[in-house]
């Protein structure tokens, strides 16, 4: 007679031993597959990359546009090393070198975004000002030189023949005729320049936008550089550079007297267009948004400065261009990515805009007869559309004019009276130390007091961080249903081996479950990092420790994390995670579109915690364990499931830090997982649960003890002190524990 395990298996504990469990070979562990067949799991397909498809599906309620939004967000601040925010600190604005064009007045301008790090641009100013004005920023994009951008005359003559442009000088450099628009339209522009561009060489160009091979010399754990794996770990890359470079200049453009603060434009093209949509989405300070020939369904942005570790997991540039609804958006297309917006794209954006009330805030220029462009017709478009929704009361259409261009000597910001800062590879580990600890300064104000209040900001700032980072906890697990595949009778226990199907994310889990004759209703998971080969001895039954908690009545379980066991082809541990076919070593262009495989653990363990926890017959209690080798995985997991859902927690660390990792193709690298107070800083989000700590003192525990101390539980904190060989013994004896 079968046992009806999909009822009772529910009350199951996953438990998967340490290395000292795992005596049978896996080859020998029982199966949930046949031999050489591998877990119908759409992890196993190639990555997404940037080249994918995103779609946006509208919101049915308002409720749920409010928190799909928030985790949205966060997820972008996060990626962009912006969750804390850093501290602003002072702008050290110089303004200089006054050029009088008549009607309009060009500026030179340069600050600091983070101390000795500068910003800097061209500053249009309409010549006549009554009264506040509207401000503009205008983010370049990807054309050469920015700022100082010429096509030439070759290309700025086929582009009058094709109707693109109206001027020959003017056209040459088409960045400058927008600012110079907005000016005379009475804006003032600020038009900053990105990393590596124009005036911006303290990081260079090459390593900015054309970074493709890792730099042993700052993939280092302390004093890294750009792209490293530390500056991975700590979720510092140069979209975030730039992110934070647009944010700066926004606080520059509103500290401006004659400017309106409550009227802010954003726009740029291509990747202008994307440091656009991020600001407007990030920076509620932003009135209207025109990201030009950027957002779509299709590629997403090919810049290494267009790409972030974790950004766009799960969400895309139409959901961000959501975001900003449902203030006024304009966006444009042409024959380039953006060609199918008006039927793929657009569509959804303009029925969210009304149901968020504002159906008529939403426009797209749908200009596909050009290529990749931000053109005469283009920025006609851009000039109408803030006439109208800034309510200039100037007649249209918005006619651009004709000017004097000026040429690179004349807009650098650069010059004997104003010298270059420092740059250079020794600049860039400088200001990454100075990012970090910036970052550190933040979470040690956060660090938990005896106050009880004091725990609720560091759960929002460091659970928050997490949570984005994860992307997954136990509401969002699914529906996971069991295929049993074996039932054998062992003794006093009934070892059941099947697949945990998790429905909503197409993803399968083989896992062993151990049923004692007489159950007390508790269930222990107990993960290993040899997957479910780690309860078993050579005979196939439970191992030592594992058969202690039977012979109490309590049920176990171990699984298969994906690249574990089963979902290992040829039995060999894996030792470099996949990544998209980008050559380019850049963890954002895998990393940026899909969970790492640190990650992918983390749900499978929460997968299976969903599964014993909502099927029909619940255990009155569930019990988590992961030793050496597996406790940062618990870790996560535990972090991401909710105070009261685990009874009893207990974590090996073995020493383990996100921060030591030196290759982010390691099975072990976490993007941000250094961030937040690495291991420590996760596991302190456990409280005031029951918790075992083996692996760390009172003193590198010191974020967890203060949590416990905050919630008033440190009774429910236990730091394992004993000598190795106790380990075994004192955590059965936790689990066990009345």
């Amino acid at each position: 007679m079968t046992f009806p395990l999909p009822r009772l298996a529910s009350t199951l504990l996953l438990v998967c031993g340490w290395l000292s469990f795992a005596t049978i070979a896996l080859a020998d562990a029982p199966r949930a597959l046949p031999a050489g067949k591998l877990p119908n799991d759409v992890r196993l397909s190639p990555p997404k990359d940037l080249d994918g498809y995103f779609p946006f599906t509208p919101p049915k309620s308002r409720e749920a546009w409010e928190q799909r939004a928030e985790r949205v967000r966060r997820q972008m601040l996060v990626s962009q090393g912006l969750w804390p925010m850093p501290e602003k600190t002072p702008l050290n604005p110089v303004v200089h070198g006054l050029m009088d064009q008549g009607d309009f007045t060009i500026e030179k301008v340069y600050f600091e975004s983070f101390p000795g790090f500068h910003v800097t641009g061209s500053l249009y100013r309409p010549k006549k000002v009554s009264g506040k004005v509207p401000g503009v920023l205008f983010a370049h994009g990807h054309w050469a030189d920015g700022r100082f951008h010429d096509k030439g005359k070759a290309a700025i003559r086929q582009e009058l023949v094709q109707g693109a442009e109206r001027f020959e000088d003017s056209g040459r450099n088409h960045l400058q005729s927008l600012a110079v628009q907005a000016a005379r339209m009475g804006c003032i522009c600020f038009q900053y320049d990105m990393l590596g561009y124009a005036d911006s060489q303290q990081i260079s160009f090459d390593i900015a936008h054309r970074f493709a091979k890792q730099r042993p010399e700052m993939n280092t754990t302390e004093n890294w550089g750009l792209f490293s794996t530390q500056a991975e770990a700590h979720l510092q890359s140069v979209m975030g550079l730039q992110s934070w470079n647009s944010i700066r200049s926004l606080d520059f453009l509103t500290s401006l007297p004659e400017v309106d603060a409550s009227r802010i434009a954003i726009t740029g093209a291509s990747g202008g267009g994307t440091q656009s949509f991020m600001l407007a989405s990030l920076d509620p300070r932003v009135a209207l948004s025109f990201p030009a020939v950027m957002v779509s369904t299709a590629m997403q942005g090919g810049c290494t400065c267009e790409n972030a570790s974790c950004l766009r997991v799960d969400t895309g540039n139409i959901e961000f261009a959501a975001l900003f609804a449902p203030k006024p958006q304009g966006l444009t297309a042409a024959d380039d990515w953006t060609k199918e917006m008006a039927t793929k794209g657009f569509p959804e954006l303009k029925a969210h805009y009304a149901f968020m009330g504002a159906p008529n805030n939403i426009s797209l220029f749908n200009y596909v007869h050009f290529g990749h462009n931000y053109n005469y017709v283009s920025r006609a478009a851009f000039s109408s559309f803030v006439n109208k929704h800034f309510k200039l009361g100037l007649e249209e259409p918005v006619v651009e004019e004709d000017y004097k261009r000026l040429v690179p000597s004349q807009l650098t910001v650069y010059d004997a009276a104003h010298p270059r800062p420092e740059g250079g590879a020794e600049f860039e580990k400088k200001l990454l130390r100075t990012w970090t600890e910036d970052a550190d300064k933040q979470l040690k104000k956060l660090t938990p007091t005896i106050d009880q209040d004091s725990l609720a900001p560091w759960k929002k700032v460091v659970g928050g961080g997490l949570d984005a980072i994860i992307g997954r906890g136990l509401p969002a697990a699914g529906e996971v249903e069991w295929n049993q595949t074996e039932e054998v009778q062992l003794g006093d226990a009934t070892r059941y081996v099947g697949l945990l199907r998790n429905k909503a994310h197409s993803e399968e889990v083989p896992a062993l479950f151990f049923l004692p004759k007489t159950w007390n209703k508790k269930v222990v998971i107990w993960v290993t990092d040899t997957g479910k080969a780690g309860l078993l001895n050579a005979d196939g039954g439970a191992n030592g420790d594992v058969a202690q908690l039977l012979k109490a009545g309590t049920a176990v379980c171990g699984i298969d994390l994906i690249y574990q066991g089963e979902f290992l082809a040829d039995g060999k541990p894996l030792t470099k995670t996949p990544k998209v076919g980008n050559a380019r070593e850049f963890a954002g262009y895998t990393l940026g579109y899909n969970h790492s495989v640190f990650e992918q653990r983390v749900h499978d363990i929460l997968t299976t915690i969903s599964f014993c926890q909502n099927y029909e017959q619940k255990p009155d209690e569930i019990s988590l364990v992961g030793l050496a080798g597996a406790g940062h995985w618990v870790a996560a997991a535990r972090a991401q499931t909710g105070e009261k859902t685990i009874e009893r927690t207990v974590i090996d660390t073995d020493g383990f830090r996100f921060g030591r990792q030196t290759d982010y193709r390691s099975p072990d690298f976490l993007p941000g997982g250094a961030k937040y107070g690495d291991l420590p800083g996760i596991i302190s989000l456990i409280a005031p649960a029951k918790l075992m700590v083996l692996g760390e003192s009172r003193e590198s525990g010191a974020y967890t003890v203060a949590t416990y101390k905050a919630a008033w539980k440190p009774k429910s904190l236990t730091l394992f002190a004993g000598k190795p060989e106790e380990k075994n013994t004192a955590v059965v004896a936790y689990l066990l524990e009345k």
